[in-house]
């Protein structure tokens, strides 16, 4: 063996040195078809409001028979155990959120081979807050002048999104810890708002308000982003995707859905299945 491994050192060097790869390590495989898969996540992995509702599950819930790991799941052959459920936190984790809803971690058993996480946006109340936060504002956001709720609230969400941190890599952990041989994604967010100028018939905010929530956005995915680095997980992107499919956009354009429709400030049909187009495309990677 110790030959062989001298002969494979000595291969690779002179690999290098005429200018020849050498081999690359081979790609990861997809996770076979009837491997278990766990869907922990809040309203976002739910797909709240996407009708109809999951036969069985706590209505409370709102989790949808369409939602994205039921989508994902399908396409890739999954055997699924879905406990997302809107308004989750990440301290329903490992707490019960409602008497007959147990923690979602109580889902893993150990021999998962899939995990996916979606959570952070309740945590703090952090996406509603910002919403009734800024949307008190709608009065004066008539007039597309300035940036009201980023002047009244500052860096407010922001220090919201930073002290909930060590949480969510936490988290992390905790999965890992009952489910050792499981890859771990982390599902980020789709974007909101557009980057910069508003839609005031849909979502009562000046273009500075506007921009100030999608930065606000922003800031979380890259906070889920750095959390999954630190603990061994991988970060599935829907929030570049989604850029140019905000609330502003027309219907079958937008993911999300402005706050006065079957499913406000959450992705419709249209957003769960973009959703379950890039994970599926991500675990099979």
């Amino acid at each position: 063996m110790r030959s062989l491994a001298v002969k494979v050192g000595v291969l690779a060097v002179a690999a290098a040195l005429v200018g020849v790869p050498a081999p690359a390590p081979a790609p990861a495989e997809p996770p076979p078809a009837g491997s278990r898969y766990v869907a922990l996540g809040d309203s976002y992995s739910a797909d709240s409001g996407v009708g109809p509702m999951t036969p069985g599950t706590n209505p409370v819930c709102l989790q949808s028979a369409r939602n994205y790991p039921k989508q994902v799941a399908a396409e890739l052959g999954l055997d699924l155990v879905d406990v997302t459920c809107g308004g989750a936190n990440v301290n329903h984790l490992t707490t019960a959120q409602y008497r007959n809803t147990p923690p979602q971690l109580d889902a893993l058993d150990g021999t998962e081979d899939v995990v996916t996480l979606g959570i952070g946006g309740n945590d703090n109340g952090l996406f509603i807050s910002a919403i009734l936060s800024c949307g008190a504002f709608a009065p004066v956001a008539v007039v597309d002048r300035g940036a009201p709720c980023k002047r009244a609230y500052g860096d407010r969400f922001d220090q919201l999104i930073e002290a909930d941190a060590p949480n969510i890599g936490a988290a992390i952990r905790a999965i890992h810890e009952r489910s050792p041989d499981a890859e771990v994604f982390v599902v980020n967010y789709p974007t909101i708002t557009p980057a910069k100028g508003r839609c005031y018939a849909k979502l009562p905010l000046t273009s500075g308000d506007t921009a100030y929530m999608h930065a606000l956005q922003k800031h979380l995915n890259d906070v889920l982003a750095e959390q999954a680095d630190l603990n061994d997980a991988t970060v599935i992107d829907v929030w570049s995707e989604s850029i140019g499919h905000d609330v502003c956009k027309p219907w079958g354009v937008r993911w999300v859905e402005p706050p006065l429709s079957g499913q406000p400030i959450h992705p419709g049909l249209a957003g769960a299945t973009a959703q379950a187009r890039i994970v599926a495309a991500a675990i099979s990677e």
